[in-house]
């Protein structure tokens, strides 16, 4: 193989789990007397020098090499046009998938499962959020590539004339990719706020503010789902700026959403106002509270409902946070458990990747257990269609969601 780029050799395990279709390689799994290059294309192999694709490297991150291509990429030119065409990929799937829904809020790109290591892309009608997560991604030559290759696959948009594009950043990743400080930004357009639709609801959206790229699209067909079973008095944890609480609400007779940040209740209000017309409960009633602290409260003095949402954040951010985090969920499901009537619906999930299903699955039935009540599952779901699961990469599949009747 001869090539003027750096060529990394990956330890036996990570050329197994490569070849099975994953596109991380850790630092541990490099050759011992190799250092990665900072944002580099890298020719990787195995022990045997056995190619095994082209990668983007990190000098700092424990996730070494993210693989761009099982083929062996001869510089820069060809990275810049492969990841062009997985742009345009990208986008005729999510037109596949999400483009007949009722929505203009969904994600544009997924990262390592749309080919594209270290970028995330999210549509809120005229609004893209843009992030770029790793030393590569925020090269100047590939965001710029980004930016543009999105201007033109959103030509095709609706409201393309006022398209504003704004860059989200993740401090914390930043900091782990020895990259500099930097803030949100608007890149492209002029304005950041705009109002996006999902499953004929609407909602308020500022790109500048908020968590993540701003919302959790993830969530926007178990929203849907979730109209669809839930009934009577309903209960949403964790509400947020309201995505539960307000579908809920065109089927239920009372809401009450609960969450600890006033910022995101002021929002998940302005969003209520927005579609009150379309509400079978009158009023959705908000609530500043520790979720724990307010369900211990509930359930102590009998309240009761007939549908429970649990949609806390993710509680197991590394392994070593597991038992903790399944402690915290046991906690949280066990006291809704006692708070639902005979026939009620419990709609639960996490979105840690850390916690697998079987954990998931072997927390609830032990919370019904010391509940002494006895779950159905109605349905087991997963993320939206527009975060596409990579089968080879666990990674990519974060969302666990299970819809749940609860016995006597």
């Amino acid at each position: 193989m001869t090539s003027s780029l750096p060529t990394l050799a990956v330890s036996k395990r990570a050329a197994a789990r490569i070849r099975e279709g994953h596109r991380w390689v850790y630092r541990s799994d490099l050759a011992k007397t190799v250092e990665p290059p900072t944002a580099a294309l890298v020719l990787v192999t195995d022990e045997r020098g056995k190619p095994l694709g082209s990668a983007l490297s990190s000098s700092s991150s424990q996730i070494a090499l993210r693989m761009v291509s099982p083929s062996l990429l001869a510089g820069d030119e060809e990275l810049l046009a492969l990841l062009r065409s997985r742009i345009r990929q990208a986008f005729e799937y999510r037109k596949l998938t999400v483009f007949s829904d009722t929505a203009n809020g969904y994600r544009l790109i997924f990262s390592e499962a749309d080919g594209l290591p270290g970028v995330i892309a999210d549509r809120y009608n005229d609004v893209i959020a843009l992030q770029f997560l790793t030393q590569a991604a925020d090269r100047a030559d590939i965001r710029q590539m980004v930016i543009e290759e999105l201007q033109a696959v959103a030509a095709s948009f609706e409201s393309a004339r006022s398209l504003t594009m704004v860059e989200r950043v993740d401090l914390r990743i930043r900091q782990l990719e020895n990259l500099p400080a930097a803030e949100n930004k608007i890149v492209a357009g002029e304005k950041p706020a705009t109002i996006y639709s999902l499953n004929r609801l609407k909602f308020h959206y500022d790109a500048l503010t908020g968590q993540k790229t701003g919302a959790f699209l993830d969530q926007r067909e178990n929203y849907a789902a979730t109209e669809t079973y839930a009934r009577g008095h309903a209960l949403d944890v964790f509400c947020y700026e309201g995505g539960f609480a307000l579908h809920l609400a065109r089927r239920c007779e009372t809401v009450t959403g609960v969450d600890s940040s006033r910022p995101a209740l002021e929002a998940a209000e302005k969003n209520a106002r927005l579609n009150k017309k379309q509400f079978l409960s009158p009023e959705i009633e908000w609530i500043e509270a520790n979720a724990f602290d307010l369900l211990k409260d509930y359930a102590a003095t009998k309240k009761l409902y007939d549908t429970i949402v649990l949609d806390p954040p993710a509680f197991a951010k590394t392994k070593r946070n597991l038992d903790t985090a399944m402690r915290g969920y046991k906690e949280l499901n066990l006291r809704a458990l006692k708070m639902l009537r005979p026939g009620g619906i419990l709609i639960t999930c996490s979105c840690s990747f850390h916690v697998s299903e079987a954990d998931f699955s072997e927390m609830l039935i032990s919370a019904a257990a010391d509940a002494h009540r006895q779950l159905t599952m109605v349905e087991k779901r997963s993320q939206a269609k527009d975060h596409p699961i990579l089968l080879g990469m666990p990674e990519t599949a974060h969302l666990k969601f299970f819809i749940l009747r609860v016995g006597q």
